[in-house]
């Protein structure tokens, strides 16, 4: 087994999307954190973080850690003005499809959200993206719920440990 990367989206002077109190990037450090520290301590990977606490870097200092990788996951969060919009989706090259699918399979079996796109894939220039740095590095863009949707939010609050034990599990399967 080789390294795994689990990397937190938006950095430090980037909060990503808001939705009142709440900051994506401080969501993807939470969920980097407590996904690092089940692969650590219950799968015993060698995981590698762009920072610890609430600390996390900009993407481009976060993309350079993909490389040498087994397996890189970033974490964000969806939003969009349609506050109802819902479901799991990760971004990647083809080549990540199943991996992709894994990882969203296992955090909609654990939230009952809804998948996205191919069963949770959608290619890295999807929608409104264009080519995504992280994802063309050779990792993976997962945005397990729309922070913008105030019930999925709750259910995360609510379920964090759930939701993170369920990514962290995929992903050690997938490293395997």
């Amino acid at each position: 087994m080789g390294l795994i990367v689990i990397t937190a989206g938006h950095s430090n002077t980037d909060p990503g999307a808001v939705n009142g109190s709440h900051r994506e990037a401080e969501i993807a450090c939470e969920m980097r954190n407590i996904i690092a520290h089940i692969l650590r301590s219950d799968y015993g990977l060698t995981v590698k973080t762009d920072g610890t606490g609430n600390q996390n870097l900009p993407l481009r200092d976060a993309v350079k850690l993909v490389r040498g990788s087994a397996l890189a996951v970033e974490i964000h969060c969806n939003a969009a003005a349609n506050k109802r919009a819902t479901g799991i989706e990760a971004l990647a090259l083809s080549r990540h499809k199943a991996v992709c699918q894994a990882i969203c399979t296992a955090a909609a079996e654990a939230s009952g959200w809804k998948l996205r796109g191919d069963k949770g894939y959608k290619p890295d220039n999807a929608g409104q993206h264009r080519r995504l740095a992280y994802a063309q590095a050779g990792g993976i863009v997962f945005e397990p719920f729309f922070i913008s949707n105030d019930k999925d939010l709750a259910w995360y609050k609510e379920n964090t440990w759930k939701l993170c034990r369920a990514v962290a599990g995929a992903i050690a399967k997938a490293a395997a």
